[in-house]
């Protein structure tokens, strides 16, 4: 069914490029999508589609899908393998204003079982191998992974909800570059069949591609980690995000195997050198590290990051030979401060500045306000104090 799926969107592919050379197609179809529509429709707003892949398949560059409210339970899960273009990308959102959730739940490859795999085109409620999409305010649940993004370039995802699925939430892999993944929420994924070593709130990794950023995400409850860039051979920027909670086995698995860093920065056999870029991040109560380098030796750029209440150490960038660079980032009551390499650079961090770093030498160790509701536009709630010295002392995120 899926090849013939494939072709099919093949197909309808190739009849809207043929279209789009008309000039009443240049400015680009709408499609809409809704829960009492039907598949042999055309897709206006009076006379809508039913499923999301039936517009996927007709979608090309510069069209708009919408899709109305409603839980989509998928069969099937939805295979995106047309691209637009730089000038005129493909873009799929939800109706302004409605919850639009895809459900993964009825999927066989959601339940794959103990030590079993879960084969590559099945991987994702989203599956995509697509560049020059738009993907926005869509929540994704119950899956095998949320979105699966494998050589992908120029995607912008934004404002998405991935939460528990059956493995990592979102995750971008292979030849990607380019991708920007914006105010993305990402909870409670856990993968049954690794008992807990594999699932990810938000994992970049297994590829290369430049020009990947993470902007204003919250990864937490995660069963292994909130991020990981296990063997990304390329940099990848992360600004403002939060990870917490992650790598407890809520679950109860047994022989529980979850990492639990808040953001892993490298990793595999062995780990190829990246100067992955973190600032004005904060990582809190994971149950091992708040950033590591997990053995990767390259030039890490950590920057105005915070640590609170880690069951490892805050910042740990100890890797022999590693030259990573440490600049004025907080640890606040994490098992450990800091561990650095011999040529690690560290300078204006809260561990070289002395003094006792505690909770009584922040505002507040309350996040409340962070990990309450994100604001109209998606952007992360304001939340002043936390973590944030009395001192007024110029280290650590502000948000």
């Amino acid at each position: 069914m899926r090849n013939a799926r494939i072709w099919s969107a093949a197909m309808a592919g190739a009849a809207l490029a043929i279209a789009l050379t008309g000039p009443a197609a240049a400015a680009g179809t709408t499609l809409v999508v809704a829960p009492n529509g039907d598949d042999a429709a055309p897709g206006t707003p009076a006379r809508p589609l039913r499923t999301i892949q039936r517009a996927v398949d007709l979608a090309g560059p510069g069209d708009t899908i919408t899709v109305r409210g409603g839980t989509y339970v998928l069969t099937d899960n939805i295979t995106i393998t047309t691209s637009g273009t730089a000038s005129r990308p493909i873009t799929l959102t939800a109706h302004p204003g409605e919850r639009v959730v895809v459900d993964g739940e009825r999927l066989p490859a959601s339940h794959t079982p103990v030590g079993g795999s879960i084969p590559r085109a099945e991987r994702g409620a989203v599956h995509m191998e697509a560049s020059y999409w738009r993907i926005s305010d869509l929540e994704i649940v119950n899956g095998p992974y949320g979105v699966y993004c494998d050589g992908c370039d120029g995607n912008v995802f934004a404002r998405l909800r991935t939460h528990d699925n059956y493995e990592s939430g979102f995750q971008l892999q292979g030849d990607s570059s380019h991708n920007q993944i914006l105010d993305l929420d990402s909870h409670g994924n856990r993968d049954p069949r690794k008992n807990g070593e594999s699932a990810d709130g938000l994992a970049i990794k297994e590829g290369s591609g430049t020009g990947n950023v993470v902007r204003g995400a919250r990864l937490w409850n995660n069963v292994d980690d909130g991020f990981d860039a296990w063997e990304f051979a390329s940099p990848v920027t992360i600004e403002n995000t939060v990870a917490y909670g992650n790598g407890f086995n809520r679950w109860n698995f047994p022989d529980f195997a979850g990492d639990g860093n808040g953001f892993k920065l490298g990793g595999g056999g062995p780990a190829p050198a990246v100067g992955h870029t973190v600032r004005g991040s904060v990582s809190f109560k994971n149950a091992k590290h708040g950033l590591t380098d997990n053995g990767n030796p390259g030039s890490l750029v950590l920057g105005r990051n915070s640590t609170y209440g880690n069951g490892g150490t805050g910042f740990d960038a100890d890797v022999p030979g590693g030259t990573a660079r440490l600049t004025g980032n907080l640890s606040v009551a994490d098992r450990r401060a800091a561990a650095v390499g011999a040529k690690t650079v560290t300078d204006g961090n809260s561990w070289n500045l002395g003094g006792t770093w505690d909770a009584a030498s922040v505002r507040s160790t309350d996040p409340g306000p962070l990990i309450g509701p994100r604001a109209a536009d998606g952007s992360l709630p304001k939340a002043p104090e936390f973590l944030v010295p009395r001192s007024g002392t110029a280290v650590g995120a502000r948000f």
